[in-house]
């Protein structure tokens, strides 16, 4: 039974850290998390700086695509 309930525990664990990754970002999300003017983050997406999708008039991020777009940036 406690093998059984750590290996659902664990399985909970990884889906969710996979949700983390793939969680869908706003604008302002991404605004808030690279501490930056809204304005910068929707000229960086225009301009296809930023990866992002649009979905009618709204801008969406993944918070992992975010995430390794900070790790290119840096390294340069």
């Amino acid at each position: 039974m406690m093998n059984e309930n750590m290996l659902v525990s664990g399985r909970r664990i990884v889906e969710s850290l996979g949700a983390v990754e793939s969680e869908i970002l706003t604008v302002l999300d991404v605004a808030e998390f690279l501490r930056v003017p809204k304005s910068t983050v929707y000229k960086l997406a225009r301009h296809g700086e930023l990866p992002a999708s649009k979905i009618g008039k709204h801008w969406r991020f993944l918070r992992r695509d975010i995430h390794q777009w900070m790790h290119s940036r840096s390294s340069h």
